[in-house]
């Protein structure tokens, strides 16, 4: 047993003869540049994703997608002169080429101060506000109606910030109010979403035109109603039937079922090339009225199914003008 301890005592002896001071700090030089260049390799710790924070994000870009960062001289409702000057041309060819639009009656419009426009509701997309505004221009370059935008609509993200900027508001009776007020026509479509909801076997039969509130507006401001009729829009979007359960997961009131939609994708969202034609109605006055008749009840129901009556029977006019869908 000594022996051996002294055979281990004499090899670390020998060891250290072997090894000088300077290459064991060689050594320890060499280990340190091998674990410099070939570090440990530890496991990426795990991150966590926020996903509500990136829909945040997604719907902030969408919401600008397409959108200069400087432009001209915005309304408060949103409406900018220099968009509207660079939608003319495809506003203009949609007009002239596409649907072949005719108008009727534009000079029944007064030539000063603003009015309330009524008009049935066509389809889910505001074709129906954007052309008969720009009809309306085109005749009276002074006069422009703002239209009204369902409520679901004008909040989709992606499609909100081009519709304000072209001329379409929120509808609501508030919005209405301060647009005359300040000058301003408006183009209503009291059927709402009733109205743009509408099977194709239903088409152009207006549905009932809400609680009165367009009247009410017009009677608070004093100002004309006109009825328009339109033909052709509500064949553009031509709805077979609607599906409810996967529309209310994506915030629609309803998914519409075309015979483009779903099959072609977004594709299928494109208007067919239909014949329109807008025909404007004769005023109606409302001078005659009391300025408290906005809070008579039987009254603003019984004026509410008169100005119905008005637009169907322009609408009807319109589908005997027209020889076919097409033409």
């Amino acid at each position: 047993m000594n022996e051996e301890v002294e055979v281990e005592k004499s090899s670390a002896a020998e060891s250290s003869d072997v090894l000088s001071p300077e290459l064991l700090e060689a050594l320890d030089g060499l280990r340190g540049e091998i674990r410099n260049r070939f570090p440990e390799r530890r496991p990426a710790p795990v991150e966590t994703i926020d996903w509500m924070g990136l829909v945040q994000r997604i719907q902030r870009q969408l919401s600008t997608l397409g959108m200069s960062e400087r432009s001209g001289e915005v309304d408060e409702f949103g409406m900018d002169e220099i968009v509207l000057r660079r939608a003319r041309p495809l506003l203009e060819l949609l007009y002239e080429h596409y649907w072949r639009i005719e108008l009727h009656g534009v000079d029944r419009i007064p030539d000063a101060g603003p009015c309330l426009l009524v008009a049935n509701r066509s389809g889910l997309l505001p074709y129906d506000g954007l052309m008969v505004s720009h009809a309306i221009w085109r005749r009276r370059p002074q006069l422009r109606p703002r239209f009204m935008v369902a409520d679901w609509l004008i909040t989709l993200p992606f499609v909100q910030p081009y519709l304000a900027r072209l001329g379409g508001v929120r509808a609501c009776r508030e919005n209405a109010e301060r647009l005359i007020r300040s000058g301003e026509s408006v183009l209503a479509f009291p059927e709402g979403v009733k109205g743009a909801a509408k099977v194709f076997r239903e088409r152009y039969r207006l549905k009932r035109f809400g609680r009165g509130g367009v009247l009410r507006v017009a009677l608070e401001t004093r100002v004309p109603i006109i009825p328009i009729g339109i033909v052709g829009a509500e064949e553009a979007h031509p709805i077979l039937f609607k599906w409810n359960a996967p529309a209310r997961a994506v915030g629609l009131p309803f998914l519409p079922v075309t015979p483009t939609f779903p099959l072609f994708g977004p594709l299928g969202f494109f208007p067919l090339p239909t014949k329109w034609v807008i025909r404007i109605g004769e005023p109606i006055s409302i001078d005659h009225l009391p300025p408290d008749a906005a809070s008579d009840a039987l009254l603003i129901s019984r004026m509410n199914e008169q100005l119905r009556s008005e637009v169907q029977l322009l609408v009807d006019t319109g589908l005997s003008d027209r020889s076919s869908v097409w033409d």
